[in-house]
């Protein structure tokens, strides 16, 4: 009887409001204070809600009747001024505290350490790191030169020389497409120092570089931070100077003559046209209306012309509408990545980058969505049946490592790592990037739900299964993919 009356009394103290109030005032400072920015998490808005309950019902009334009983001793007249300024004091440099603890936790800079490894097996894919890298120093010299010590030379060219030989990857007369993330502003897009860092290395071609450079991306016109796609010239950017936009890094070369320009393919996602062989000159989609029968995806492509005249097929090469030819050896694309986590698909990085290729409007009209087939490997089909990416590189020096948080990522979701990676194996640096960046920087930030980044993770619908199922396509083409470690070398160099 005794303890049935106690177990009553418990669970009426469960629905108290007193009780509630007083446990989410605790929570609230217990949880808060360690994470500032976790202010914003919807759980911690309820919680505060409930404090501020319990301190306007039981500690004001309380404060008021104390007020009254020492009011006969105290002069609250001369008192009151002195108190409204502490008040206000405490309160500016309580405010002012959380703020600088919030920035101070958003913008945390995390040092990971990467160890370089061999593999141990044949055929291996190389993974290049930078490590301690800002973005608007030397990091994409430095990872040239890496990846020319290990024989993979950025430079084509007839005659030998530092990172350039027969064969390098960029000749000097050829058209590089640089394929960026544009759909989101702040840190949802690539870190514009590095690709003007880039930009400024191919024009750096030993031989004189005579050829033409597009940054280019198809935000599909849709979703993105206005709603209404991607945008080269968003005023919040990913750089050290946040104003500086992918199109004035364009602009910054064209005025000085380069043959730089951008293309945001936003503007064509929804025209689906013909190939420039079949007659057809206007910019637009080339759609496959068969599906592929792995992986579902319907292939989309987009074909245009540059500000400089140039007919570009991104499956076929460079369009000579004097000669009807393609030359598709004159086209390279680079696929320059921002790495953040994915709401649906856990990880966006190489792979799923190649959903800024597609147009995702017009195979949605025709019943295949683009997007819907990530999960199926279908970035893999494309990556293979439109061009495949001459390099990868990885911009790592903010990341979002919030599980299933991105792909939006705001200045204060993201995490400073300094990090950069290249490597000619979209899936092996999609696998490595995720385990050893991505993965160990949710593990330190105590983030839950680890295991939607988590490569090794190969449940149907995981990040670690359609992952695998592009690495299929893309080897049954022919190209080098590898989930597996003990077939990467990762060379690291670590600046100071």
């Amino acid at each position: 009887m005794f303890f049935s009356k106690v177990y009553r009394k418990l669970r009426e103290l469960r629905y108290s409001p007193f009780i509630i109030g007083l446990f989410s005032l605790l929570w609230f400072i217990y949880r808060t204070g360690t994470k500032p920015s976790r202010i914003n998490y919807p759980c911690q808005r309820a919680a505060l809600a409930n404090s501020y309950l319990w301190l306007t019902i039981y500690v004001l009334p309380f404060l008021q009747l104390l007020h009254q009983k020492i009011y006969r001793q105290i002069n609250l007249r001369r008192l009151f001024p002195i108190l409204v300024t502490l008040i206000i004091i405490g309160g500016s440099l309580a405010t002012w505290g959380i703020f600088i603890l919030m920035r101070r936790e958003a913008g945390k800079e995390i040092g990971l350490t990467i160890e370089s490894k061999l593999a141990k097996f044949e055929p291996s894919s190389s993974i290049f790191v930078v490590n301690g890298t800002r973005g608007d120093d030397e990091g994409i010299l430095k990872i040239i030169d890496l990846m020319g010590e290990h024989g993979l030379l950025f430079y084509k060219s007839p005659e030998y020389g530092l990172n350039r030989g027969p064969n390098g990857l960029i000749a000097r007369d050829e058209v590089v497409i640089i394929k960026v993330n544009s759909q989101w502003d702040e840190r949802g897009g690539t870190n514009t120092d590095l690709v003007k860092a880039l930009i400024q290395a191919i024009l750096n071609h030993p031989d004189g570089f005579i050829g033409e450079i597009v940054v280019a991306d198809n935000g599909q016109a849709q979703y993105g931070s206005a709603g209404s796609g991607g945008s080269f010239s968003w005023s919040r950017n990913n750089a050290e100077n946040i104003s500086q936009s992918i199109q004035s890094v364009v602009d910054s070369f064209a005025r000085r003559g380069y043959r730089v320009s951008a293309y945001l393919w936003d503007k064509i996602t929804t025209k689906m046209v013909s190939e420039y062989f079949e007659g057809d000159l206007e910019d637009g989609y080339v759609v496959n209306a068969t599906k592929n029968p792995r992986t579902g995806i319907m292939v989309s492509y987009p074909k245009f012309r540059t500000v400089f005249g140039t007919y570009i097929s991104f499956k076929y090469g460079i369009w000579s509408q004097e000669n009807r030819t393609y030359d598709g050896e004159k086209l390279k694309v680079i696929n320059f990545p921002v790495l953040k986590t994915h709401s649906i698909y856990g990880v966006t990085a190489c792979v799923k980058h190649y959903m800024g290729v597609v147009s995702d409007k017009l195979t949605a009209n025709l019943g295949a969505r683009a997007h819907n087939t990530v999960g199926t490997g279908g970035m893999g089909t494309e990556m293979v049946e439109t061009r495949f990416s001459t390099l990868n590189i990885v911009d790592a020096i903010w990341v979002n490592a919030i599980p299933r948080g991105g792909p939006r990522t705001s200045y204060n979701d993201a995490t400073r790592v300094n990090i950069i990676a290249a490597s000619t194996d979209p899936v092996a640096l999609d696998y490595w990037a995720a385990k050893y960046i991505l993965l160990e920087v949710a593990k330190r930030k105590g983030y839950s739900g680890l295991s939607s980044i988590d490569p090794d993770n190969t449940l149907s619908g995981s990040f670690g299964y359609w992952l695998r199922l592009s690495m299929e396509e893309i080897r049954r083409a022919g190209y080098q993919a590898t989930v597996y470690e003990d077939y990467m070398n990762i060379y690291v160099l670590h600046l100071k």
